[in-house]
Order: C-alpha cells, then sequence, then structure tokens
C-alpha cells in the first residue's frame, strides 16, 4: 500500500505514468514536460492557460521550472521499479523478487528455488533478466557458449559445429568475458591514474581559486566600505556647507531686519511731526496757531534738517546678493579633501615578504621555523651577539628604503605586543631600545586591554575595539606615512605617523606575557 501511495505521487496526472523530466508550475504542481507542453499548446489558441490539476489561471503561458528533486527521486524509482518486475517463475500466485535466472530453463528464480535448482554446468545461472532471447540463438534456441573473435558474434554449440565459423577463433563466453574484463580493468587503472593526477591539478587550482575569490570578496568590502565612508563624508560636507549658509543667511538677512526696524522707527516719527503740523495748519485762531508755531517752530525747523540727515544715515549699503561662488569654493575644496584622502589607499601598494631574523631575536622570544611567528617565551639560550636585543623584541631580514609596502599580522588574544618598524641602528639593550620609546622607531601597541601608538616616548591612545587581533601596516617611504588598520576595516587607519624617514626601516615585533605575532601571508 505504501508502495501504491509512493507511485501515485510519482505519477503525471496528464500521462499518468511516471514523471519523466518534470517541470513544476507557479501553483506548484508538477507535470512531464512533455505531457504540460502539449496541454499549454491546446490553451494556447484560446488565450486562457490554467493549470490541469487545480485549475488556477495564469495571465500568460506560465513558465517552466525544473524539478531537478523530483525528476532524480522519479529516475531511482522508476530504476528499482522494473529490476524489482523480475519476479520468481515457480512462485505462482504471489510476486516474489528473483535473484537469478537459469539461461537453461529460462526461468528466474527467489532464494528458495535457487536452493532446490539444478547445479549441472548446462544450467548457466545470471543476473535476473527479464527476456531470454537476448541470451540465446535464434536459430538453434541454445544458450550461448562461444565467442567467435574474427566475426565478434556470440555462438551456441551448434552454430560452433555448424562449420560456418571454421578456422576461426572460437572461446569459451565465459574466458572471453573474463579477458574483457581484465582489459577493462587495466583501462580502469589507467583511467584512475589519470582521475587521480586530475584531481591533484584540480586541488591545486582550488587553493589558489579560494585565494583569489576570498581577495576578491575582500576587495569588494573594501570598495564599498570606502563608497561608505565616501558618503559619509560627503553628507558631513553637505551638512557644514548648508550651515554656513544658513549663518550667511540670518547674519545678512538680520542686516536688512535691523535697517528695516530702524526706518520704520523714523516713518513713525516723521508721522508723527506731519500731524503735528496738519494739527497747526488747521488750527482757525490766527493767534493759537501762531503761539503754537513760535513755540515749536524752530524745534520742527530744526527736525526737518535733521530728519534728512537721518535718512541719509539709515541709506546704508546693504549687501543685495548671494556669493555663491565662496560656497562653490568650499564644496570644491571639500570634494578635493575627500577623494585626495583616498589617492595612496587607491594606488597599489606591493605586499612585502616579511621574515623575522632570529639573529636579532633576544632570547625570551622564540622565532617559528618559517620565521613568522614571534612568541614570548622563557630562555631560549642563543649567544650573545651585538645585533640581538635584551627584551622580548625581534627585527625582520627585510629592510625598505623606497617604495610603498604593506604587511598583514595576527596577534594572540593574551599578553601584551607591539608591532611597527625601526632603524637599523636602533638600540638592543634598555628601556631605551623598546621600539616606539625612542625616535628610531615607531609602533602600534597593546598593553592591559588598551591600544596606543607610540614614537619617542609619545603616547597616543586609541579607540580600538577591544579584541582586535588582526592588522595591516602600510608603510610609504618617499612620503613618509606610516599608518596601521584595522584589517576588519581598511577605509580609515586607526592610526598615521607622518614624518622624514631617514634610514632604511625594518618590521618590529615584540612580545611578552605569554602573547604571539604571527606575519601574515598572502600566498
Amino acid at each position: 500500500m505504501a508502495s501504491l501511495d509512493v507511485t501515485n505521487e510519482l505519477n503525471c496526472s496528464v500521462c499518468l505514468s511516471i514523471f519523466t523530466d518534470p517541470v513544476t508550475l507557479e501553483c506548484g504542481h508538477n507535470f512531464c514536460r512533455v505531457c504540460i507542453n502539449k496541454v499549454l499548446e491546446t490553451q494556447g489558441a484560446s488565450g486562457v492557460y490554467n493549470c490541469p490539476e487545480c485549475r488556477t489561471e495564469f495571465g500568460k503561458c506560465p513558465a517552466l521550472q525544473k524539478n531537478i528533486n523530483l525528476r532524480n527521486i522519479a529516475e531511482r524509482y522508476s530504476g528499482k521499479r522494473q529490476k524489482e518486475e523480475i519476479y520468481c517463475t515457480y512462485c505462482i500466485g504471489s510476486s516474489v523478487p528473483s535473484i537469478q535466472s537459469c539461461l537453461m530453463c529460462e526461468a528466474s528464480l527467489c532464494e528458495t528455488h535457487l536452493k532446490v535448482h539444478s547445479k549441472s554446468p548446462e544450467h548457466v545461472l545470471c543476473e535476473p533478466i527479464s527476456s531470454f532471447n537476448k541470451v540465446k540463438c535464434s536459430t538453434h534456441h541454445q544458450v550461448f557458449m562461444y565467442y567467435c573473435v574474427e566475426d565478434a558474434a556470440h555462438l551456441c554449440a551448434s552454430c560452433a559445429l555448424s562449420g560456418q565459423h571454421t578456422g576461426h577463433q572460437l572461446e569459451l563466453l565465459s574466458d572471453f568475458c573474463k579477458k574483457q574484463k581484465e582489459k577493462l580493468m587495466e583501462v580502469y587503472t589507467e583511467l584512475n591514474l589519470v582521475k587521480t593526477d586530475l584531481e591533484k591539478k584540480i586541488q591545486g587550482l582550488e587553493l589558489p581559486m579560494k585565494k583569489l575569490e576570498s581577495k576578491f570578496e575582500t576587495t569588494q568590502e573594501k570598495v564599498s566600505s570606502i563608497f561608505k565612508d565616501i558618503r559619509q563624508q560627503l553628507e558631513k560636507l553637505k551638512e557644514r556647507i548648508l550651515q554656513d549658509l544658513k549663518a550667511q543667511k540670518k547674519e545678512t538677512l538680520n542686516h536688512f531686519v535691523e535697517q528695516i526696524s530702524e526706518l520704520d522707527a523714523k516713518k513713525r516719527e516723521l508721522s508723527e511731526k506731519m500731524d503735528h503740523i496738519k494739527e497747526l495748519c488747521s488750527m482757525t485762531n490766527p493767534i493759537t496757531a501762531l503761539q503754537e508755531l513760535d513755540v515749536g517752530s524752530n524745534q520742527i525747523l530744526h527736525f526737518e534738517s535733521k530728519d534728512q540727515d537721518d535718512l541719509k544715515d539709515c541709506s546704508k549699503t546693504t549687501k543685495e546678493d548671494v556669493d555663491e561662488s565662496c560656497f562653490l569654493k568650499m564644496l570644491h575644496k571639500g570634494l578635493s579633501d575627500i577623494f585626495s584622502s583616498y589617492k595612496n589607499k587607491l594606488l597599489s601598494e606591493s605586499e612585502a615578504k616579511i621574515t623575522l631574523d632570529i639573529q636579532t631575536a633576544a632570547n625570551n622570544v622564540f622565532i617559528s621555523d618559517d620565521c613568522k611567528t614571534a612568541l614570548w617565551q622563557v630562555n631560549q639560550g642563543r649567544p650573545k651577539v651585538p645585533e640581538r636585543f635584551q627584551y622580548h623584541q625581534v627585527l625582520s631580514s627585510q629592510a625598505f628604503s623606497s617604495g610603498r609596502h604593506y604587511w598583514e599580522v595576527e596577534t594572540g588574544e593574551t599578553g601584551n605586543w607591539m608591532v611597527g618598524v625601526a632603524y637599523p641602528n636602533i638600540e638592543r639593550e634598555g628601556s631605551q631600545a623598546i621600539i616606539g620609546k625612542n625616535d628610531k622607531s615607531w609602533s602600534l601597541c597593546k598593553w592591559s586591554n588598551l591600544y596606543f601608538t607610540l614614537h619617542n616616548r609619545k603616547q597616543i591612545q586609541l579607540n580600538v575595539k577591544f579584541g582586535c587581533r588582526k592588522f595591516r601596516i602600510c608603510l610609504d617611504y618617499e612620503a613618509g606615512r606610516l599608518a596601521f588598520y584595522d584589517l576588519n576595516n581598511l577605509t580609515i587607519p586607526v592610526h598615521t605617523f607622518v614624518t622624514t624617514f631617514t634610514q632604511p626601516l625594518h618590521a618590529a615585533v615584540s612580545v611578552w606575557d605569554s602573547a604571539y605575532v604571527t606575519i601574515l601571508s598572502q600566498e
């Protein structure tokens, strides 16, 4: 019953057979590709398309999505069912799968009937087959026993004795098959060697491919990060210029408001004088009018003269235009500064091949065999030489006196460390030899869960997220720039030293309290 249920699920509702190249409609129902194409072609005449199973209508001819999983299941089930359809010939009334077929008896045998079947040589057993005509001579109806090499033909015993193949090389079919299998195994062995070689080549290509893929992803992230930062800086520039515009607008318009307010006050004062004059002129009693005029005539006449002067004073020159060029210059400079800051980042840098010089390594610094890792460790018992540091430091074997270079480091979770650069003549003994505590070295340091830079004993604490363990160190010798980047954000350096280098520079590493620093390789 379960097998029947599975069969029903694997049957196309159009042809009622197991799916062949099944495809899925938008409604989710599956059909054989050929079956649904015929249905859709028929529906195309009316211009109305719908699912043959659920009748869901589609606005246009629906797209057919290949159902790979269903196809694989249908193919496996179909093959298994075909194999199971060969049943035991002697189990009448029940379908018992056969495990072998007898070519002599032309019968398929289950495990039970195989036990009681004849064991004589003429009863040749093979895997279950559905058609015995393929293994018997069509002329003599006998099982093929021989193989004619010249004619490449299968022969029964009667064919071999008929004389038709006289003089031909005849071999027992089993012997010939065995020889062919041996040849096939030789070919298989050769193919397997070729396959193994191809697998090695594939593995050899996969590693650089993955590294390239990783580099591309890193570059994509870097580009996205740069654009994000540029957008942020552009937004800040926009806000700054708009604020300046707003401030100038306020200042300029306030000047207008002040003048208008002053002129309004003068206007009110003049209106009062005019009303007074009209009142004097409207008096009918000459004595009263003259008395009023005598009292105020000099004041009014003086006031009129003063009014003219006040009006001139109020007519101050006022800025009546916006100086756009000023703000455009600010915008131009801001844009130039933003994009200039990325000029050096976008220029090509060469990755420095850094190895640590064990001759300079202090006796409490262990150096790995590949000279890439420095680990704080107690006395290494190395001989004392002039190049060796007294305390927990080491320089690189390579020195840089020109060009743009970078290298990347990974630090341990515990302990304290320093990474940076130093001149070759840096002191080797005493606290003044620690990188950053003199004018001959520059370093990025982690101490007691704090990050800071150090040069000539000047310390600058950094806003670096605690737990950051991977950094990129970029050196532009001619420009006198030494920048440290968090590998999780290569857009903005955590700190940049700007100076003038006067000697070749070695990479420098300092470790103590169980710390380690590893030079990362991009290869």
